[in-house]
């Protein structure tokens, strides 16, 4: 079971590298990289390249841990009980199977992904230590052991908001996706847009990159941000000479796809500002 990567999705040779050290290892996958560089889409294109069924977590500031396990409903059980419903009699009616419940009863393997892990508290990961580690837990109301007959290839995503336990990061097979260099960038560009004529590519990934790079910039743009970007730039026929700017450090077309706070148009302004004023 070896993944390579897909069409739609340019995998580099290290990442596929530790996509198939995570599965030998039957370890969880700890993916990291800034917004944007297609942590998520990776889980996906795993599941569809290795043909597996997907279960997607994603997780949410106020997620806990024990929601990807179960959740018993106490409330609608004490609801039924008072109506006499007949399914209070079986404490089984009212437990919901979370993510991970329902990737280790699946019988086969499947992908699981955590998405995100960095948004939820700090206590989080930590709570599904071992769970995560011997592929089982326990349900206290029915009293039954729920374990995994398959264990599931487990993707982990995190933007680095928060520094993971070290107890967690142990247990994982860790890979930081960098940004893709120019070349890496043309072959990402060429399966979103086949056939973009190479000038207006060349010229629009320089002002890209060099966006990138400027000092004080507040959020890079990503390499989503780029898609929409040359999506545009296609949408309106623009040419290379059309993304000709007054000046280096001019403001670029349409940079709404590229700039996302106010801070960093206000820095591309003022550099703008300087460069007339030094003529």
């Amino acid at each position: 079971m070896q993944f390579t990567g897909s069409d739609s999705y340019i995998a580099t040779d290290d990442l596929t590298m530790a996509v198939n050290a995570a599965v030998t290892l039957e370890r969880p996958l700890l993916v990291k990289g800034e917004p944007g560089t297609g942590k998520t889409e990776l889980a996906r294109q795993v599941a569809a390249g290795l043909g597996l069924p997907m279960i997607e977590w994603h997780i949410k500031s106020t997620t806990r841990a024990q929601q990807g396990l179960y959740e018993y409903d106490a409330v609608s059980r004490l609801r039924d009980s008072q109506l006499g419903d007949a399914r209070v009699h079986d404490i089984g009616n009212y437990i919901k199977r979370g993510k991970l419940w329902q990737a280790f009863a699946a019988g086969e393997k499947v992908v699981l992904l955590i998405d995100e892990i960095d948004k939820a508290d700090i206590e989080f990961p930590n709570d599904l230590l071992q769970e995560l580690d011997r592929m089982e837990f326990h349900v206290y109301e029915t009293g039954e052991t729920i374990k995994a007959d398959v264990r599931p290839i487990v993707i982990i995503t995190s933007n680095n908001e928060k520094e993971l336990p070290d107890a967690f990061l142990r247990r994982c097979f860790f890979h930081y996706i960098r940004f893709p260099d120019m070349d890496t960038m043309r072959r990402i560009v060429e399966v979103h847009h086949p056939g973009i004529k190479d000038r207006l590519l060349t010229t629009a990934l320089t002002q890209f990159y060099e966006l990138r790079e400027t000092a004080g910039l507040k959020k890079k743009p990503s390499t989503s941000e780029v898609l929409d970007w040359l999506k545009l730039l296609l949408a309106e026929d623009l040419t290379p000479e059309d993304l000709a700017r007054d000046g280096a450090d001019a403001l670029p077309k349409l940079h709404g796809a590229l700039l996302k706070n106010e801070q960093d148009v206000h820095l591309f302004e003022r550099l703008a500002f300087m460069a007339r004023g030094r003529r």
